[in-house]
């Protein structure tokens, strides 16, 4: 069964022209054919390893940026005008890849697929390129293809949280300089870009990383005290974060794995920002409050023996308490 329920699918082309582009309609309903499915799962599947994203939401500005408007009536025709939405996109595209000096063309696939009972709408710039054959006469001949594996730009918004109305639901690739800024304009997105919500979600990631790697304490005490460590010095010298960096420092005898999963677009999260300090020591430390006193402490109290957790009690031990500490409590409790 295929990963991706593909509802619509519609290929058009960009084409540059001297200093502008011009947009030459292909096919606004192709048939789902298996080369087709096949096309839109890898379009995708690549599209979700790819770290270098930047996720955000619509902007308010719908004259400037229509593409929310297009979509919200071919959503409020059942999804039924496909070749609407699709060519009212690629005028979109044009007039901001014309003001990108550095724009390219391309075939632009669009593709609205359900998985998982969530609705997406993903956009991609492919390019042709050129390879080579076996003919059966044992011939060698030039042939062109689709370089899926090597496309720049592309987008994905997800329908359903977009009318769930939460904060993020648009993700694009980022990519190196500001060529991708186009591509951003043309999706209508407000780039979300916000130091302490990035690096709290970067920090549940790398727990959740850790929990599902199965690490035992020690280890993850240590990884997770690494990846504190990686960030801390982004963080002091004021610079955006790469997951590539980051992957290849933290995890270097298996970065894949750590990568594949920050890439995971579900997980929403922005590469390339500048982490905040605050919300990194929540890597290592724990601290809790009530009306009637605060705790917090560091995982190395743990791996010391000093703090232990009671899960079925929920209860907490502190152990090798401060002299003045025993002092004050034993002054409290030795009058009772």
């Amino acid at each position: 069964m295929a990963e991706n329920n593909i509802i619509n699918v519609a290929v058009h082309d960009l084409r540059k022209v001297a200093d502008n582009f011009e947009i030459v309609l292909g096919n606004s309903h192709l048939r789902v054919t298996d080369p087709v499915q096949r096309v839109v799962d890898q379009l995708h599947q690549l599209y979700g390893r790819r770290t270098s994203k930047s996720h955000g939401k619509f902007s308010d500005d719908e004259d400037n940026y229509p593409t929310q408007r297009h979509l919200r009536e071919y959503i409020s025709a059942d999804a039924n005008n496909f070749g609407v939405l699709t060519e009212a996109l690629m005028k979109t595209l044009a007039v901001n890849a014309g003001a990108k000096a550095a724009a390219t063309g391309g075939h632009v696939f669009f593709a609205h697929f359900a998985r998982e009972e969530r609705h997406f709408l993903m956009v991609a710039i492919v390019n042709d390129t050129l390879g080579a054959a076996l003919t059966r006469q044992h011939d060698v001949q030039d042939v062109t293809h689709l370089d899926v594996d090597g496309f720049r730009f592309a987008g994905r918004i997800n329908i359903t949280s977009w009318t769930n109305n939460e904060d993020r639901y648009i993700g694009f690739l980022k990519g190196k300089g500001n060529v991708a800024e186009y591509f951003q304009a043309f999706l209508g997105c407000v780039d979300s870009v916000q130091e302490k919500a990035d690096t709290r979600n970067l920090v549940d990631a790398l727990k959740s990383f850790a929990n599902k790697r199965g690490l035992e304490l020690e280890a993850r005490n240590a990884f997770l005290a690494k990846a504190k460590e990686i960030c801390d010095r982004a963080a002091s010298k004021r610079e955006e974060l790469s997951f590539e960096a980051l992957t290849n420092e933290l995890v270097p005898d298996d970065p894949d794995s750590l990568r594949d999963y920050l890439a995971d677009p579900d997980l929403m999260l922005n590469d390339r920002f500048i982490p905040n300090k605050a919300i990194l020591n929540t890597l290592v430390r724990f601290k809790g409050r009530t009306e009637h006193w605060f705790i917090e402490f560091d995982r190395d109290a743990i791996s010391a023996g000093e703090v232990t957790y009671d899960q079925d009690k929920q209860t907490l031990t502190l152990r090798n308490l401060p002299d003045e500490l025993k002092e004050k409590l034993s002054g409290e409790y030795g009058d009772a």
